[in-house]
């Protein structure tokens, strides 16, 4: 039996759905990651430029800090650019870049807060685009 209009109208929708999300992940998968090799670059050149705090409970070299996310803002580009050629494999690698971004920058609240508090959004709302989007078999993603 062949699909009526009405379902084929609905698959349709809800294949775009699916795409507009994981492009929308994977642009501000994009974003987050060299806004982090930007924070990383930055914790390597200069420390001065983040603020010190002594009573916080994770205290951690703001050089190795910047070097972690440095490598967090590379994977997180690479991935990205998984996600935008549709991979499987790219949308778990995204959950997983993301939530480790979230950690990232909860651990490095005290040294940067509003700029940690921002990426936590995004790295929230990268998480969100990639589970909410259920993609269809021939959509690609």
């Amino acid at each position: 039996m062949g699909m009526t209009h009405a379902t084929q109208k609905t698959s349709s929708a809800r294949r775009q759905w699916a795409e507009g999300l994981m492009v929308f992940a994977a642009v501000t998968l994009m974003i987050a990651g060299v806004l982090d090799i930007f924070r990383g670059i930055m914790g390597i050149a200069e420390d001065d430029i983040f603020v010190t705090t002594r009573d916080y409970v994770f205290q951690f070299d703001l050089t190795g800090w910047g070097w972690v996310h440095l490598a967090l803002g590379v994977v997180a580009v690479i991935v990205s650019m998984g996600l935008f050629q549709g991979a499987t494999w790219a949308r778990w690698s995204g959950v997983a870049i993301a939530s480790l971004i979230i950690i990232a920058n909860f651990l490095s609240l005290p040294y940067y807060p509003v700029w940690s508090v921002v990426m936590i959004a995004f790295s929230a709302f990268i998480i969100w685009g990639l589970c909410v989007a259920r993609p269809t078999e021939d959509s690609g993603y």
